[in-house]
């Protein structure tokens, strides 16, 4: 790139969204620290070890150039451009955003900032989160957001499993109050992103991240929701949809055991927190996804009746099909109603290294089981039981095979 200038770039938390991002700008050819609080981490990632599992960038790390140019340590440092990307999670009692991350984040910089710095929060935060809490943060260093400091908001767009595409390929929004932010923002991602850079001001682009996993979750609540009625009707509700789908216009989704992940349980309730009276719809959705554990764990106790102290097999711990990630999981919260209840249930997943039942097979860890549950439909797993369901059965004391 004829017009690349090296920066020194900051990246504040090394999560599943700074380290992605810290590694691609070293890649460009920037001189990037990550900073994470998490010795464990700051040291996998100078020994070149990659603690999420993502080959594309495990790969990238490798690249002695990169290894050259990225280093991680626990303190901030000073440097041309700081990135926040910090965990936002949900009060859950209070169902509102949790932001002593982001805090603890922009006033670890304040000592470090000087004129001309830009900061970006890739964070998903509420609407006015860069107006009315980092703002006043930043301006304690005596710079002024705007003139001689700058800020913007650039929400991150990953999908765990496949995060370097993601990362890279997306179009971008990059939102900020003032021109020069704007621009500065855009110059950087455009040092290793291929997607569109899209500018717009700071609570738009906040306003957009909540949108995009808002939608999805009121769409998954409306297929969830759907279900349970054809369920009443006593009619098959996926084979419904596949009909009603054959409308050019209609696309109803597959209902699920709930919802999981970082993103999209959680982001719902911060629109509904800057704006309860007009967010009803959402706050429905969220609702109807929330009770759904519940609701598989009483479709099993029902497939169980009359079974004298049951023994369950449930597979599956992460978040959704093909990923680790357990964050936010509904598969976790099913296990741990049923084991409330008394249930015996052993919990696994081929994907979550903890929980792996390899080198054993599927058949072997149902024997004597009177239930085999499956709750996330990892592929590895569902071709499994497709080649082995006789094998599988046989092992069962009570022949009980629940796919959802």
């Amino acid at each position: 790139m004829a017009d690349f200038i090296r920066k020194k770039i900051v990246v504040i938390g090394t999560g599943y969204v700074g380290l992605p991002a810290a590694i691609l700008m070293a890649q460009a050819g920037h001189e990037v620290v990550g900073v994470d609080l998490n010795e464990n981490i700051v040291r996998a990632i100078n020994d070149g070890i990659l603690h999420i599992k993502e080959e594309e960038l495990q790969e990238i790390l490798n690249r002695p150039e990169v290894r050259q140019n990225l280093r991680a340590q626990t303190t901030p440092t000073a440097g041309d451009i700081f990135f926040i990307a910090v965990p936002t999670p949900l009060d859950h009692r209070k169902k509102i955003a949790d932001l002593d991350a982001v805090r603890a984040a922009t006033e670890g910089l304040v000592p470090h900032l000087q004129a001309g710095n830009l900061v970006v929060l890739e964070s998903t935060v509420p609407p006015l989160t860069c107006r009315e809490v980092l703002t006043p943060i930043l301006e304690k260093s005596g710079l002024k957001v705007g003139e001689n400091l700058y800020l913007a908001h650039c929400p991150e767009r990953i999908l765990p499993g496949d995060v370097f595409h993601e990362i890279v390929y997306n179009d971008r929004i990059i939102g900020a109050q003032d021109e020069t932010s704007r621009r500065l923002a855009t110059e950087i991602y455009a040092t290793f992103v291929k997607g569109a850079l899209l500018q717009t001001d700071d609570v738009t682009a906040e306003f957009c991240k909540l949108c995009e996993n808002t939608y999805r979750d009121v769409n998954i609540a409306l297929a969830n929701e759907l279900n349970a009625v054809a369920e009443t009707l006593g009619i098959d509700g996926r084979g419904a949809f596949a009909l009603a789908n054959r409308h050019p216009r209609v696309n109803i989704l597959n209902p699920g055991i709930g919802v999981g992940g970082h993103c999209i349980p959680l982001d719902p309730w911060f629109i509904k927190e800057v704006d309860p009276v007009n967010s009803r719809m959402i706050f429905a959705s969220r609702l109807v996804n929330d009770e759904m554990p519940a609701k598989i764990a009483a479709k099993i106790r029902k497939a169980l009746a009359g079974v004298a102290n049951p023994k369950i097999v449930a597979i599956g711990a992460a978040y959704k099909a093909n990923v680790e990630d357990t964050r936010e999981s509904p598969a976790n919260e099913v296990v741990h109603l049923l084991r409330g209840d008394g249930y015996a249930v052993a919990h696994y997943d081929p994907l979550v290294e903890s929980m792996t039942y390899a080198p054993r097979s599927l058949a072997e860890i149902c024997a004597g089981a009177d239930a085999l549950v499956i709750l996330v439909q990892h592929t590895v797993a569902m071709n499994e039981l497709s080649a082995n369901r006789a094998a599988i059965s046989t092992q069962l004391r009570t022949p009980n095979i629940l796919v959802y």
